[in-house]
């Protein structure tokens, strides 16, 4: 495979699951290095405990999947579709995504630290308690969307469009206010007073 998804790049793989049908299959204790997935149909499908090392999802449908406590590692996904699809603590560190809809996602708990969301729109998701540091969230798209509790830690944010997300309980260490779209985001007071200090405010106690 020789997809490229700015300069970083998509795994060597060495066998192919070509258009099969995995519609409500149960992935507990599946485990696949190095395999590409291409316009394979996962729509519900479930399980926890899975294993995806360097493998390619190209064209595979996720909808309505719900995933717990597996890993998708140094993957990449390209023009999939996670419509409705829930992960539950999973870790998806160093995963890139490329072309993917993302519409009612859902994501509680894990590490997605390292991934490359960037220029994704996950419009409306809902994304608590994750481990998101060092993220790729270049020009990311978090309109209406939940980010409750989330470390962005070392997060790239420039461009990134976050109007009336919340983003209550989040690590915002990393955004600068000047780069991103902020209107009607909800955040606490700590965040606010972290926001107005970086705006370079002088915040003062009464």
């Amino acid at each position: 495979m020789a997809d490229r998804k700015r300069g970083r790049p998509a795994p060597e793989t060495h066998t192919s699951v070509i258009a099969d049908d995995w519609d409500s299959l149960d992935l507990t204790g599946h485990d696949h290095a190095n395999v590409a997935f291409i316009d394979v149909d996962l729509t519900e499908a479930t399980g926890e405990g899975a294993v995806f090392s360097e493998c390619v999802f190209r064209g595979t449908r996720f909808n309505a999947a719900r995933i717990s406590d597996s890993a998708f590692l140094n993957c990449h996904f390209v023009r999939c579709s996670f419509f409705d699809a829930t992960f539950t603590g999973c870790k998806l560190v160093g995963s890139v995504f490329d072309g993917c809809t993302f519409d009612l996602l859902k994501v509680r708990g894990g590490d997605w630290s390292f991934t490359d969301l960037s220029r994704a729109n996950l419009n409306g998701a809902t994304i608590s308690e994750v481990r998101m540091r060092e993220a790729d969230l270049a020009g990311v798209r978090l309109v209406d969307a939940s980010l409750r509790d989330v470390d962005l830690s070392g997060a790239s944010l420039p461009r990134a469009d976050l109007t009336r997300c919340d983003l209550r309980g989040s690590d915002l260490s990393s955004l600068e206010p000047l780069t991103v779209e902020l209107r009607g985001a909800v955040v606490d007071l700590r965040q606010a007073m972290m926001i107005a200090t970086a705006l370079g405010l002088d915040v003062r106690p009464d």
